[in-house]
């Protein structure tokens, strides 16, 4: 088990020691270098979860460009769980590349609460992401390489549905024309490239537990059809093989540890807006032989992360959460109460009071899956006592508990109060009640989520989207769960509207079948799968001097 700590560990120690804290054996590691590690799935398969186990939901509101810090705020709570003496471990996504060198920056926590080696994890860490790019244009090449040499079965150039991929925001490759430059370079088609943290090889890699598991699930993915409209899969092109090849080593668990010396696994990185948004369940189930409290999160807000986790991860994996923790931050609320990035350090009770309808929307939410939640006020340096009273006041209307995290200035010590509660609210046996049922119609399951979560009034199916619904039912996948591609700025299908949109529709423009994941991805609004870099994108900031230190990730 994990031994409580009730002080900063100096310097991280090395993951060996991390590994033994928690009963790990040596022999059961694949070293990368002194501070990483992966599990062998020799290992993982002789494991047994711990009955008492009990797994938190770490989620957040609408996030905002202010960064609500909900990373930071899962790493603070498992720290701080430790230092009340429970034992405890943080699952945690990989970081991409793409945010990193972009907008967001790192991705490992702030401040006292992080997961080192920061730099590593941020940049390289044990290659998983290259891995996963490198299997899935291995798919891309062959693909083109059957329509080239026209084998069986005789694929429609015009309907093939697998992209390319890569881990960078790059808006160019978003609609791009490959085997140009005459008979010898291919047959000239349109596709696309999206982002590694989109892939379906991504969001198999974070649902399965073994190999031949993970070799089921890509044989049933989908690339394209045929003239006579007849699926095509990844089975046909005789691939497999090499493309699990490629995911021997990303399909093992990452070993790291949190500033306080707290074990941290850091596996599998899909994205909460277009894919499933949480770590790999192999990790999660892992942490939960060693530890009473397993601490993960889902990506963006509840509307996005959380529902998914529940109605796709938990429902595949066999998980029950027992608590939800949904972070907040007075800047989010002023941001969602119409204020401007460059006024939220100025206090503004009116804003707080017009931007608490967006939390309001997501604790109403967690409602729908019968487990308790607790709201964590992730409290910033220009916070004031009196917003602060403002805020208590407001969730109180709600009957929910809160306590206000400061793990930035002081890691774990400042998410005790928020361990103690997340202890006290995590004592019961009830199981969740997912949303909806497997088997309603997917325009049902659709509409379910569009309105009991985002608050739709409506939603409209273009003709498109309609043609790929009748394509699902001849495919005999219609009781697979939905995993909606919406924008995180908005519980709407807008990133405009802020706030707590009402009577608005959502719009379905097509829906992607990711049979081999197993689910459906409705697209909304205008969702994109590339993202963009912004006007000045964070790797500007970046640079490594002669020692080989790295700056400016944050």
């Amino acid at each position: 088990m994990v031994q409580s700590s009730s002080s900063n560990v100096q310097g991280p120690l090395l993951i060996r020691q991390i590994a033994e804290k928690i009963g790990i054996p040596q022999d059961a590691l694949d070293l990368y270098g002194d501070y990483k590690a992966k599990i062998k799935l020799s290992y993982f398969d002789q494991i047994r979860p711990n009955p008492d186990g009990k797994l938190i939901l770490v989620s957040a509101m609408t996030p905002t460009p202010a960064g609500e810090g909900k990373t930071t705020t899962a790493i603070s709570l498992a720290m701080g769980l430790n230092r009340i003496g429970h034992s405890a471990i943080v699952t945690l996504r990989e970081p991409s590349l793409g945010p990193l060198f972009g907008m967001k920056g790192g991705a490992t926590g702030y401040g006292q609460a992080q997961v080192l080696p920061v730099e590593e994890i941020n940049i390289h860490f044990t290659g998983d992401m290259h891995a996963v790019t490198a299997a899935h244009n291995l798919i891309a090449a062959c693909l083109d390489n059957h329509i080239f040499r026209r084998r069986e079965p005789l694929i429609d150039p015009r309907r093939v549905t697998w992209p390319r991929i890569m881990d960078m925001n790059d808006r160019a490759l978003r609609n791009i024309i490959v085997g140009l430059g005459g008979k010898s370079n291919g047959i000239p088609r349109e596709t696309e490239f999206i982002i590694t943290a989109a892939s379906e090889i991504m969001a198999i890699l974070c649902l399965v537990e073994s190999y031949s598991e993970m070799q089921e699930k890509l044989n049933r993915i989908v690339l394209g059809y045929t003239y006579d409209n007849q699926p095509v899969y990844l089975s046909d092109l005789k691939i497999t093989g090499a493309v699990a090849a490629l995911l021997k080593e990303p399909l093992k668990p990452n070993l790291v540890q949190t500033t306080e010396g707290t074990p941290a696994f850091v596996h599998g990185g899909p994205f909460a807006n277009i894919a499933q948004g949480t770590c790999s369940i192999m990790s999660m189930k892992l942490a939960t032989e060693f530890a009473d409290y397993v601490v993960t999160e889902a990506g963006f807000g509840f509307d996005l992360g959380g529902e998914k986790f529940f109605d796709i991860v938990c429902r595949t994996a066999g998980l029950n959460p027992r608590a939800v923790v949904l972070v907040a931050t007075l800047r989010a609320l002023k941001m969602h109460g119409g204020k401007s990035k460059s006024e939220l350090d100025v206090p503004d009770l009116n804003a707080i009071q017009k931007g608490f309808e967006n939390l309001e929307k997501h604790i109403d939410n967690l409602a729908n899956f019968g487990i308790p939640g607790i709201v964590a006020l992730n409290r910033f340096s220009a916070d004031t006592n009196e917003e602060i009273k403002l805020f208590k006041k407001l969730i109180s209307t709600k009957g929910s508990p809160m306590a206000v995290v400061d793990s930035y200035e002081k890691g774990g010590a400042g998410a005790v109060d928020l361990a103690e509660q997340v202890h006290k609210i995590a004592q019961h046996d009830r199981n969740f009640t997912p949303l909806y049922d497997l088997n309603l119609p997917v325009t049902e399951k659709v509409s379910i989520v569009c309105k009991n979560i985002y608050g739709a009034e409506e939603v409209e199916f273009t003709p498109e989207a309609r043609a790929d619904l009748k394509l699902i039912k001849n495919l005999g996948l219609e009781n697979l769960p939905i995993c909606i591609a919406k924008t995180q700025n908005s519980l709407s299908d807008n990133p405009k509207l802020i706030g707590r949109p009402r009577n608005f529709t959502v719009t379905v423009r097509r829906i992607g079948i990711s049979a081999g994941a197993g689910f459906l991805v409705p697209v909304t609004g205008s969702m994109l799968l590339m993202p963009g870099l912004p006007a000045k994108p964070v790797a500007e900031n970046i640079t490594i001097d002669d020692e080989g230190n790295i700056s400016g990730l944050f």
